[in-house]
């Protein structure tokens, strides 16, 4: 069961994080899903959507998963984020962000994004990350 919903959570980062890039395509219990249409200042020479650009949308996709689950916390903040680039993001096409919760605890969230190139089947990167959570004692 989430506690905040895709448009909460976007009234929300617009207050505290206007910059973010991505939309909320929606949210579930430990999951969320966003979208980016790729821009030319998303690209890298050869047509390729940058690395930047795929850890952002990742890092700001299991934010948002985290927050449908545990409110508004503007200083749950990422400790970690790892990223393996699978295969070439596509720079014609928008890209999709799925995040899961693996581990939501006190002090700790654990995650993982799938990124993909709208319509293949197959992952462009794939990002694990950690985010502290504020001790609200």
């Amino acid at each position: 069961m989430t506690v905040m919903t895709a448009a909460a959570i976007e009234d929300f980062l617009d207050e505290i994080f206007p910059q973010r890039a991505g939309t909320i395509e929606g949210v579930g219990p430990m999951r969320a899903t966003m979208s980016l249409a790729i821009e030319d200042e998303h690209l890298r020479p050869g047509a390729s959507v940058s690395g930047p650009t795929l850890m952002g949308l990742a890092d700001v996709c299991l934010y948002v998963a985290i927050l449908a689950q545990i409110g508004p916390e503007p200083m749950a903040v990422t400790s970690d984020l790892h990223c393996r680039f699978l295969r070439r993001p596509r720079g014609d096409r928008d890209i999709i962000a799925n995040a899961r919760i693996m581990k939501l605890g006190r002090r700790l969230a654990v995650g993982e994004v799938q990124l993909f190139s709208a319509g293949d089947e197959a992952p462009v990167a794939l990002v694990t990350a950690t985010y502290v959570l504020p001790d609200n004692d």
